[in-house]
C-alpha cells in the first residue's frame, strides 16, 4: 500500500463543510477482494481497536461498520474507519468520512474530517502502516505508535485559551482561522479582522508586552498610579543579592526580573543561608534579579478583560495528601494519572513534576520523594501556584471586593494591557489589600485562561466570550459583506459589475477575479486569482470595506472555498465544461461542485440562482438560505413556482426592461437599452451577467437607485471589462477580442456577431488542450456554421496534448461539417494569427479573437492601429505633394 498524496482542506469544500483531509491511496493487491478474506485480519482489527465496530457507518445506527466488516469490505475503506479511532481515542470528536475508487484502479480517495491538521496528517499515514501489517501477518509496536502520535498532538494542538476563544468564535459566527500550528488566531475579515496569540490581543502595544515582561518597570509604573506592590531591589551579583536582602527585609522573594510561569521564582525566604540558592535559580533566567519583600498571603489571579474585572481564581499549589502506605513519589504519580492533566497546556491540569525546584523544597519540609505520609496528611510540593507547574485552582469572582478590583482595573489601565492577569498576593481577596498587608505581585501580557475555564473547585467562568465581547462589542460587526460568484460563464464581468456599483457607493471593495485581485482600484496581482488563497488575500486585507469573490471551479476542487460564510452566494450557470477534469464527469458532478458557493451563505443571506438554467432545480435542494431567482422571460416554471411565495424576491425581463418583484410588488428597474454591455439588448449572456449582479447588489442591501447608476455606467471596454466583448476600430474592418473557452462562451459570441451588420465574419479560434475531444468538435463545427473565414490556433500551455493535436480536432470537425479548406488556416500562435487576420481583413470584416493571454493581443492591435495610422499619414503626406506638384506645373504652363 502507498500513500501517494495527502491535502488539507481547511474550509469548507466539495466534501465536507467541515475540514477534512484527502489521501490518495493505492492499496494495490488488496484490490483484489474485502478485508474479510484476509486470513486473521478483522480478528486483529477488532482486537486492538474494538471501538471501530461501533461506527454508523451511513447505515444510521452505531454497529453499522462492524456489519461491514463481516459482509465484507475493502482496506481503504477500513483504513478511513481506523483514522477516525484514531483520531477519537485522542480526545478529537470527529466522525465524518468517505472513500471512493478511483476509477477501475486500485487508487481510493479516503477522505477524513479533523480537528488537529498535523496530528490527523499522521494519523492517517500510521493507520495505512497498521492496516498494512495485519494483512500482511507483520508485528507492529501500536505502542509506540500510540506514543509518537500523543507527543504530536501535544505538540500542535491549540492550548486551552486558544481552543477556548476557537470555539467561541465558531459558536458566534465569528469567522476564525488558525495560523500554523501556534497559538495565533485570525479573526473576522477586512477591515474587521483582528488577530489574538492565547489571550494576547493585536489591542495590546509591543511597549505594553514589554513593560509588563519587566517585573521592575511594572512595579515602577503601578507605584507612579498609587497601586500598592512590594518594596524590592534589582541586582545582578550574589553580593548585591545579599545588600539587598538587608535593605529589604525578611521573609523575601528572590525572582527572575522578567520569566514567566513561576519560573525561577523562591518565596518566603526568612533565612541569608537560602540567599544563594535562591539567587543561582534565578540566574537561570535572567541576568538581572529582584530581591522583593514577601508578601505573605494566598495567590490570586485577576483576569481584566478590556474594563472589566471577568474572573478571579485562587492558585494553589501542587499537593499530595497522604494514605499512611504510598510514598510522596507514588502519590504524585497517582494524581497524575487524573485524566484531566498533561503534559505542558494540553489538558486543564498539568502534570506534577518532582524537579530540583520540588525536591529542594520538600528538603526544607523535611521530606523526601520516598517519604510516606500519614492518612490525610497535605503536603504542598512547591512554594508557587502556577497551573504550568502542576498548581489548581479555585473560582473566586463573586468574592473580590471592589476596591481591588478597582485596581486590578487601574494596574492594567496603566500597563496598556486590554487583557491582563493580575497577581495579587493577598489574605482574603474579598478584604481590601491595603486593609490586609497584600499587594499586587505581577501584571501578565497574555495570562492564561485554564484556571478560569477549567477551575478544580467552583464553576467555570467562559472568560473566552468576554474577551469576544470586548473585541467585537455586541451588535456590532464582526466581518465586512462577501459575495462569491460562480458559474460556467459570465463569472468575470459578474464579478466586476458588482464591484463597479459597489464602488461608485465608495467602498473600498476587495475583488478577486480572472484578471487579478484588487483593492480599490489597485491591482494588487495579476493573474488567474479565482481560488481560495486569493481570497484569503482579500479577506485579510484591513483597508477592504467590501469582498466580491469570483470562485472558479478549479479552486473549489482542489483547495475548497478560501472563506467560511458568504452573505451572497451566485451561481449563474451551469453548462457543458471541464468534463473529464478533477473526477467531475457529468453535468450533475460540476453542478454539485458549483453548488458549495450557494450551500455557504449564511442563514439570513442569499442565493442567487439562474431560474433559466437546467441545474436550478437540484442547486435549489441543497440552498439553505433565501433565494433571489432572476430570469431572461416570466414564463420558466420554475421562476413562477418562486415568484408565488410574496417573501421571494425575483429579477426578470420583460418587454425589454428589467423588473424586480418583493413583497408583492413589481417595480421597474432599468431599461436594456440602458445597459451598454447588452449593446442594445442583444447580447443574451451580458442579460444573464446583469440580471445576476442586479440580483446579488439586492442581496447586499444596495438601494435600487445606486444599482441602476452602476449598470448604467459598466462600459464593456479596456476599463471596466477588459477581455469581454472588447470591439476595437480598426478603420475599416473591427477586432472583437472575447476569454470564451467552451461551447456556450462560443455560441454568445457568434450569436451577437451574427446580429451586428458586418460583410465577413473572421474567427480567431482555440480552445484549452485540458477539454474533451467532443467539446472541441462541437466548437469546431459551430465555427463551420458561423465564420467565412476561419484562423485555428493553440494555447501556449498545451494542457497534456502535443503541439497540434487540438489544431487538427478543429481542422478535421471545420471541414467535417462543410466549411472550405481554403477559408481555413492553421496558424499556432495566437498574435500571429490575430496579425494574419488584420493583414487579410476584408473592408467590413468583424474578426473575432478567442484569446488565451489577453495583454499580448491588445499589444498586437494597438501596434497594428499605430502602423496603420503612420501608414495613412505618409499615404496623405504623399498625396499633398503630389496635388501640389500639379498645381505648380499647371501654373508655370
Amino acid at each position: 500500500m502507498q500513500i501517494q498524496s495527502i491535502y488539507c482542506f481547511k474550509g469548507r469544500n466539495i466534501y465536507s463543510h467541515q475540514p477534512v483531509i484527502r489521501m490518495v491511496v493505492d492499496i494495490g493487491k488488496y484490490e483484489e477482494g474485502p478485508t474479510k478474506d484476509i486470513p486473521g485480519f478483522n480478528k486483529k482489527l477488532l482486537e486492538f481497536f474494538p471501538e471501530i465496530a461501533e461506527h454508523t457507518c451511513g447505515v444510521g445506527y452505531a454497529g453499522g461498520f462492524g456489519e461491514r466488516l463481516i459482509e465484507g469490505t475493502y482496506m481503504g475503506h477500513v483504513a478511513e474507519h481506523l483514522i477516525i479511532a484514531i483520531q477519537n481515542r485522542f480526545g478529537y470528536f470527529v466522525k465524518y468520512g468517505q472513500t471512493r475508487q478511483i476509477g477501475n484502479t486500485s487508487k481510493y480517495y479516503i477522505v477524513y474530517e479533523y480537528g488537529n491538521e498535523a496530528f490527523a496528517v499522521e494519523c492517517g499515514r500510521r493507520a495505512i502502516e497498521i492496516v498494512e501489517a495485519f494483512a500482511e501477518g507483520n508485528t507492529v509496536d501500536l505502542e509506540q505508535i500510540m506514543k509518537d502520535l500523543k507527543y504530536i498532538s501535544s505538540d500542535t494542538d491549540m492550548g486551552p485559551s486558544t481552543k477556548a476563544i476557537y470555539t467561541a468564535a465558531k459558536r458566534r459566527g465569528i469567522p476564525v482561522n488558525r495560523i500554523g500550528d501556534g497559538s495565533i488566531l485570525r479573526l473576522g475579515y477586512g477591515k474587521y479582522t483582528r488577530v489574538v496569540q492565547a489571550s494576547l490581543t493585536d489591542g495590546s502595544s509591543c511597549i505594553a508586552v514589554d513593560i509588563a515582561s519587566d517585573k521592575q518597570m511594572t512595579k515602577k509604573l503601578l507605584t507612579d498610579n498609587n497601586i500598592p506592590v512590594p518594596y524590592g531591589v534589582v541586582v545582578r551579583t550574589e553580593q548585591e543579592a545579599f545588600e539587598a536582602a538587608a535593605k529589604v527585609g525578611f521573609p523575601l522573594v528572590i525572582k527572575p526580573i522578567d520569566s514567566n510561569q513561576g519560573k525561577g521564582v523562591t518565596v518566603n525566604i526568612c533565612s541569608e543561608d537560602k540567599i544563594k540558592v535562591a539567587f543561582s535559580e534565578a540566574r537561570k533566567y535572567s541576568k538581572k534579579v529582584i530581591v522583593e519583600r514577601f508578601v505573605c498571603g494566598r495567590d490570586y489571579r485577576v483576569l481584566v478583560v478590556g474594563d472589566k474585572v471577568c474572573a478571579v481564581a485562587e492558585r494553589r499549589p501542587p499537593r499530595v495528601t497522604g494514605d499512611g502506605l504510598s510514598t510522596i513519589a507514588q502519590l504524585v504519580e497517582y494524581e497524575n494519572a487524573n485524566p484531566l492533566r498533561g503534559e505542558d497546556h494540553e489538558k486543564p491540569l498539568t502534570l506534577i513534576k518532582l524537579d530540583d525546584i520540588s525536591l529542594n523544597y520538600l528538603k526544607t519540609q523535611g521530606y523526601s520523594p520516598n517519604t510516606v505520609l500519614k492518612p490525610g496528611q497535605i503536603v504542598n510540593l512547591r512554594q508557587n501556584g502556577n497551573i504550568s507547574t502542576g498548581g489548581t485552582a479555585k473560582n473566586c469572582t463573586r468574592e473580590i471586593h471592589p476596591k481591588n478590583a478597582q485596581y486590578a482595573l487601574a494596574a492594567a489601565k496603566a500597563m496598556g494591557l486590554d487583557i491582563a492577569g493580575i497577581d495579587f498576593s493577598a489574605q482574603d481577596i474579598s478584604i481590601p489589600i491595603d486593609n490586609n498587608r497584600g499587594a499586587i505581585i505581577e501584571v501578565n501580557a497574555a495570562p492564561g485562561l485554564r484556571m478560569h475555564l477549567h477551575p478544580s473547585e467552583g464553576a467555570p467562568i467562559n472568560v473566552a466570550d468576554a474577551i469576544l465581547d470586548m473585541m467585537y462589542p455586541p451588535n456590532k460587526p464582526v466581518s465586512i459583506p462577501v459575495a462569491a460568484v460562480t458559474g460556467t460563464n459570465g463569472k468575470t464581468t459578474t464579478t466586476r459589475l458588482i464591484r463597479h456599483t459597489l464602488s461608485l457607493m465608495g467602498y473600498n471593495v476587495g475583488m478577486t477575479s480572472t484578471s487579478g485581485i484588487y483593492v480599490g482600484d489597485e491591482c494588487v496581482q495579476k493573474g488567474d486569482n479565482t481560488g481560495p488563497v486569493s481570497a484569503e488575500v482579500i479577506l485579510t486585507n484591513k483597508e477592504v470595506d467590501i469582498a466580491v469573490l469570483e470562485t472558479a471551479r478549479g479552486g473549489i476542487v482542489r483547495r475548497g472555498l478560501g472563506y467560511d460564510l458568504a452573505d451572497v452566494g451566485v451561481l449563474i450557470n451551469i453548462s457543458d465544461d471541464h468534463l473529464g477534469i478533477d473526477g467531475i464527469n457529468t453535468i450533475e458532478d460540476l453542478a454539485k461542485t458549483k453548488a458549495l458557493v450557494v450551500e455557504a451563505v449564511k442563514h439570513d443571506g442569499y442565493a442567487v440562482l439562474n431560474a433559466d438554467d437546467g441545474m436550478t432545480p437540484y442547486i435549489l435542494e441543497r440552498t439553505r438560505s433565501n433565494v433571489i431567482m432572476f430570469s431572461r422571460g416570466i414564463s420558466n416554471p420554475v421562476f413562477k413556482r418562486h415568484c408565488k411565495n410574496p417573501k421571494n424576491i425575483a429579477v426578470f425581463v420583460r418587454e425589454s426592461f428589467v423588473w424586480i418583484q418583493r413583497n408583492n410588488k413589481k417595480i421597474p428597474l432599468i431599461s436594456l437599452d440602458d445597459i451598454p454591455i447588452t449593446f442594445g439588448g442583444i447580447v443574451d449572456c451580458n442579460i444573464e451577467n446583469s440580471l445576476a449582479a442586479i440580483s446579488a447588489l439586492i442581496g447586499l442591501n444596495i438601494p435600487l437607485d445606486a444599482i441602476v447608476k452602476g449598470m448604467n455606467t459598466f462600459q464593456p471596454d479596456m476599463e471596466l471589462n477588459p477581455g469581454r466583448f472588447n470591439i476595437f476600430d480598426m478603420g475599416t474592418f473591427k477586432v472583437m477580442i472575447d476569454y470564451s473557452h467552451n461551447i456556450a462562451g462560443y455560441s454568445a459570441v457568434v450569436k451577437f456577431m451574427q446580429r451586428i451588420k458586418a460583410k465577413r465574419l473572421v474567427g480567431i479560434i482555440g480552445m484549452p488542450g485540458d477539454r474533451q475531444d467532443s467539446n472541441l468538435k462541437e466548437v469546431g463545427e459551430l465555427c463551420a456554421n458561423s465564420f467565412h473565414k476561419i484562423y485555428i490556433k493553440e494555447d501556449i500551455d498545451l494542457r497534456g496534448r502535443r503541439r497540434g493535436e487540438v489544431a487538427d480536432i478543429f481542422e478535421q470537425s471545420i471541414i467535417s461539417a462543410g466549411a472550405k479548406k481554403e477559408n481555413v488556416e492553421i496558424i499556432y500562435r495566437e498574435t500571429e494569427a490575430l496579425e494574419k487576420a488584420m493583414l487579410d481583413a476584408q473592408p467590413g470584416d468583424l474578426i473575432a479573437l478567442f484569446y488565451e493571454e489577453f495583454e499580448p493581443a491588445i499589444h498586437v492591435i494597438n501596434r497594428f492601429k499605430k502602423e496603420q495610422e503612420h501608414a495613412n499619414e505618409l499615404l496623405e503626406g504623399s498625396l499633398n505633394v503630389s496635388v501640389k506638384n500639379i498645381k505648380q506645373f499647371s501654373t508655370k504652363s
